[in-house]
């Protein structure tokens, strides 16, 4: 069964287990695991529905997705920051690459249709701004602010699912699954830094769907900047800057400070004096870390994962059936696609 092993080891490492975790979780001796993903020795079928149930998996999707061409993709592209531990973005990545097989099989059986396309342009031919422009007139998005960025993505038929990463050194990750892109994104990010990761995995997914340079994460703060705050639009807004004109534009625009500095300073309206100086009145205050006005910016809330569980039940299928075509055993709570259960207020 050529491929399980990587399907294994992948499902093992999203959900945080070690082989010896998984051994005590299902009774089987540690080498054998070792060699179950080695693919050195295929597991017979109780031994693979005992793994399916400690990973909270069905044996069919693990049988199934064994035989996807590329299952598993390799250096996802991840928002990270410097601190980030490898044993954290390396179980985020598998939960990425977990999330693509589970929407893979998914889609074989429904039909997503999108009212606009995410394009593929490809960094070696297109610089990161002259994307983000293309983008936005592709899109025929209004001219400024972005409002409701998450609904934009799925409009393009982006999957965007959030969860709490456990971690405040991952922001979020991307892939492709075929035809259709897929975020996995931090819930516990403040708003403004929720959408500067949005769009920055969606240049990833524009500019680097087929080749990543040493200047990938770069191009992809270029094309966010450029998509959230249009040069043409802000550049005079940006001019005579102050801390009191920067928490009006951060409303305005549902940006960090910060980013408002940057995108000054990288056009030219603020000198690398001034640059610092800002820094450093922020760091004065605090807001460096925790910058004010995080309650009075819009919250991203993907909903289509959510709104194709709602649409398969709604023709009828129940949510343990909902579950299992997707591959989870049973109702996880982290199954993005099954609607989450109103709970009635008891007065």
């Amino acid at each position: 069964m050529n491929g399980l092993g990587i399907v294994l080891e992948t499902a093992r490492r999203a959900k945080g287990f070690t082989q010896e975790e998984l051994s005590k979780i299902t009774g089987i001796r540690q080498e054998n695991i070792s060699r179950y993903e080695n693919d050195t020795r295929e597991p017979d079928t109780r031994t693979l529905e005992g793994i399916a149930a400690a990973l909270g998996l069905t044996p069919e999707f693990l049988k199934q997705a064994a035989r996807i061409r590329g299952a598993t993709a390799i250096d996802a592209h991840m928002r990270r920051r410097k601190t980030a531990k490898p044993t954290e973005w390396r179980r985020l990545e598998a939960r990425l690459n977990m999330f693509r097989l589970h929407a893979k099989r998914l889609f074989e059986d429904i039909a997503v249709r999108a009212q606009n396309q995410l394009p593929s342009f490809g960094a070696e031919e297109t610089d990161p701004t002259t994307a983000a422009r293309m983008l936005r007139i592709q899109w025929r998005m209004p001219v400024g602010p972005v409002r409701h960025l998450a609904q934009w993505l799925e409009a393009a038929g982006c999957l965007v699912i959030a969860e709490d990463f456990r971690t405040r050194g991952v922001d979020g990750l991307s892939q492709w699954i075929d035809d259709y892109p897929i975020i996995l994104i931090n819930s516990n990010l403040s708003a403004d830094r929720m959408r500067l990761t949005l769009a920055h995995e969606l240049g990833h997914l524009c500019l680097h769907s087929t080749y990543i340079g040493e200047h990938a994460e770069e191009e992809a703060n270029i094309f966010a900047a450029e998509f959230l705050m249009p040069w043409e639009v802000i550049r005079t807004q940006l001019r005579n800057l102050n801390t009191g004109r920067l928490l009006d534009l951060k409303r305005e625009w549902g940006v960090s400070m910060q980013a408002l500095v940057e995108r000054a300073w990288f056009g030219g309206v603020i000198t690398e004096q001034q640059r610092t100086n800002f820094y450093k009145s922020l760091s004065a205050r605090g807001w460096r870390t925790s910058e004010p006005l995080a309650d009075e910016l819009q919250v991203e809330r993907p909903a289509l994962a959510h709104n194709i569980g709602d649409a398969l039940i709604a023709q009828g299928l129940s949510r343990e059936e909902v579950a299992h075509l997707v591959g989870f055993a049973h109702e996880d709570v982290t199954n993005p696609f099954l609607p989450r259960i109103k709970r009635l207020r008891v007065v």
